[in-house]
């Protein structure tokens, strides 16, 4: 996903006494008592949730940012793809026990603080939120310059403003025109990756019409498997590891479903074949049918040159469209999840109040919030476009893996407490725990050493980790002021 904004973007919920100010009763806060917000409504259903999570893992990063993952590690792409793939499923399948447990639209954050602290669920909340808001932004100008290359002369900055205006709409809206746009964003890219597998897979057995099965000359030739080593391989893994970010929102999401408990255990079991097929499938696909080192892979994206190869006529402009839907639907997603984490946040009296009023059942104040920043991109884009996006996405590039920290050291404490207090909540359960949960924390633990030994990755981790140092120290700052304040 960060690959895919570069190459888009231009380059020349704490208890109430955190704060001596009273907060808004704090309904995310830790609690064996039901915890999802009571002040939002309930507004999506079952069918919402399970498009959101179904679209959640297909994403532009899939569509454009594989391209750099295959044109480093090759065929190899599709093991890299399998490996971060398994590391994400568990911890979906961790963040699912703790959601299921206890639904709250603050989802790992609140669990965070549940587990390690209030400073934890302040670090693991505004990191996100900050995330999602830079991501947004990026996400707005991408598919600003889609639509400008079919319609050149028309100002980038006025489909920026059109976008995040419809958006904001939305989201301000009542939850569920959230999830109805959501529904029909992710209909339209599961079709289109099931019709482009579908066309792949009959091309590889070699009964499309006016196509010759490839074999498995693509797989093994032009140096084999693995063509540029050890090196390729890990520039593809940690490619693709970021490629997988936005499953999270469904956590967020379900606290405001008819039935969180079961939307949330429905999603997380679903994860592995949802994976499984629009991932690893579509990775295998592309390297069968196209050699790993054609231009077009890394140039024009990795589904195009599939097609192309195909013969399918209009393939660019076809992907620019599925391109262009998956770019809003996260827009539209990023806003909710953002606006909600803020939200929860406030709620357990670790943001300022204004943002977490809540208005026929929409925190409208933390929509705004959340949507400033797409709102100044365009902006940032014309006063320093040579340093301002570097920084941003080097600011964000690990975050991720911050949270899913938080989300499996939370999960391990949080489970033993289940276990022993209320074992009845445990609708899903991590595998094997807690063997898995540890190799899981050894795996990130191995990804944060690999981006600290490559230079394209050197900088994101050092300026996420600044990011999350500062975040830190906020949060036992306040946490301190907290304890001392109850204490007098």
């Amino acid at each position: 996903m960060l690959r895919l904004w570069a190459d888009l973007v231009p380059t020349s919920e704490q208890s109430p006494s955190m704060s001596r100010t009273p907060a808004p009763p704090p309904t995310d806060a830790p609690a064996s008592a039901p915890v999802a917000d009571s002040a939002l409504t309930h507004g999506l259903k079952q069918r919402h949730l399970s498009m959101i999570a179904l679209g959640g893992v297909i994403g532009a990063g899939l569509f454009v940012g594989s391209g750099a993952g295959i044109a480093a590690a090759g065929p190899s792409i599709v093991l890299a793809y399998g490996i971060s793939g398994l590391l994400v499923m568990f911890v979906m399948r961790m963040l699912g026990e703790m959601s299921a447990a206890n639904p709250a639209s603050g989802s790992f954050s609140v669990h965070a603080e549940r587990a390690i602290g209030p400073w934890a669920g302040f670090t693991a909340g505004w990191s996100f939120w900050v995330l999602l808001c830079v991501a947004v932004g990026l996400e707005a100008i991408g598919a600003a310059k889609i639509v400008t290359g079919w319609l050149p002369g028309t100002p980038e900055w006025a489909w920026v403003a059109l976008f995040m205006l419809v958006f904001l709409g939305t989201n301000l809206a009542a939850v569920k025109n959230f999830g109805e746009f959501e529904f029909w964003f992710a209909a339209l890219k599961v079709v289109a990756i099931t019709l482009f597998l579908v066309l792949g897979v009959l091309a590889i057995l070699g009964v499309l019409p006016g196509t010759d099965s490839p074999g498995g000359s693509n797989l093994t030739g032009e140096g084999g498997f693995l063509p540029n080593g050890s090196d390729g391989f890990i520039i593809g893994l940690l490619a693709s590891v970021f490629a997988y970010g936005g499953l999270e929102t469904v956590t967020i999401a379900a606290a405001e479903s008819e039935n969180p408990v079961r939307g949330v255990a429905k999603a997380v079991r679903t994860a592995m074949w949802r994976i499984a097929v629009f991932y690893v499938g579509s990775m295998a696909v592309i390297v069968t049918l196209v050699p790993w080192d054609d231009p077009e892979v890394a140039e024009v994206g990795p589904f195009y040159a599939a097609l192309d190869r195909l013969g399918i006529s209009g393939a660019a402009e076809i992907m620019n469209v599925v391109i262009l839907v998956a770019l809003l639907s996260a827009m539209n997603a990023n806003i909710y999840g953002a606006s909600r984490m803020a939200r929860s946040l406030v709620a357990r009296g670790q943001g300022p109040r204004l943002i977490g009023t809540v208005s026929s059942g929409v925190p409208r104040n933390a929509v705004l919030a959340s949507s400033v920043f797409g709102f100044l991109c365009v902006l940032l884009s014309y006063w320093r476009p040579d340093d301002v996006f570097p920084w941003l996405l080097n600011m964000i590039g690990a975050v991720i893996l911050v949270v899913w920290v938080f989300i499996a050291v939370s999960q391990l404490i949080l489970r033993s407490r289940l276990e022993r207090e209320s074992p009845e909540k445990l609708v899903v359960r991590m595998w094997l725990f807690p063997v898995l949960t540890i190799v899981a924390l050894l795996a990130m633990a191995g990804i944060f050493f690999l981006m600290l030994r490559q230079p394209e990755t050197r900088d994101q981790l050092l300026a996420t980790g600044a990011l999350t140092a500062v975040l830190i120290v906020t949060g036992l700052v306040r946490q301190k002021r907290a304890e001392r304040g109850a204490r007098t």
